[in-house]
């Protein structure tokens, strides 16, 4: 499965998505003259923010399309895999919100950051957690499944805070802070927008000409349990928050 973003997209979909990490900036409490990584950046949307405390950030990503618009802010942003960090003791912390789900291989993430941090550096983060969007998730695979596709493979990554935790210990971080924070998420554009933007690699695994129809089933499927009587919809959000120190 392969997922791609268009930053119009995202702007129109997903922008509650930086909106909700802005208190994760506290947390991370930057400070002038201290150097930064934003791992998965995105649109560059809290990369600007870290900045303009003064700290010098750096903010990686695989999107192009999300990262024009992040030099469009005129940030220090580069194309890379987190899964394939090529820093190496520059940064006092490593900083990423909502990005973390969506990297296959966590150990290499994990290991990946702990190199690129100075000693004493902190990784502060927030990204779905065990639970998160379990209704969603369980709409797509009773269609899917029908088409004879799993999902399975293709799930993305919400660990448990201890899953997390032992990965982080295992690479010689000191863990501060873990928890699990259930979020309902209003979706200001919809279901149909949620889905379009966030689960589209999933849809891509679809013939084309089968895609529309599975979209409509899924809104169909989920408006019970997500959609309130004024046509509010919420998805079952569940994120994992965590500071940790080498």
């Amino acid at each position: 499965m392969t997922q791609t973003w268009s930053a119009t997209g995202y702007s129109e979909n997903g922008r509650f998505v930086a909106d909700l990490g802005a208190p994760l900036l506290d947390i991370l409490a930057a400070r002038s003259g201290e150097h930064i990584l934003d791992l998965g950046c995105g649109d560059g949307a809290l990369t600007e923010k870290i900045a303009a405390t003064g700290a010098a950030v750096v903010g990686v990503d695989t999107s192009e399309n999300l990262l024009a618009a992040a030099l469009e802010r005129g940030l220090d942003v580069r194309h890379m895999d987190a899964q394939q960090l090529t820093f190496d003791g520059e940064f006092d912390a490593v900083f990423s919100n909502a990005a973390l789900h969506w990297m296959k291989r966590p150990e290499d993430v994990v290991a990946g950051v702990r190199k690129a941090l100075r000693p004493s550096g902190r990784f502060v983060g927030e990204f779905g957690g065990h639970g998160n969007v379990a209704a969603i998730y369980t709409a797509l695979f009773a269609i899917f499944s029908r088409y004879g596709i799993d999902l399975t493979p293709h799930f993305l990554f919400f660990p448990t805070p201890q899953e997390y935790q032992a990965m982080l210990e295992k690479h010689g971080f000191r863990v501060e802070s873990i928890q699990l924070i259930p979020r309902p998420t209003p979706l200001p554009t919809g279901m149909n927008g949620w889905l379009t933007t966030f689960a589209r690699g999933f849809f891509t695994l679809l013939p084309e000409k089968e895609r529309d129809a599975a979209l409509k089933e899924a809104v169909q499927l989920l408006q019970p349990a997500l959609c309130d009587s004024q046509g509010q919809w919420t998805a079952d959000y569940v994120r994992l928050r965590f500071v940790a120190r080498i």
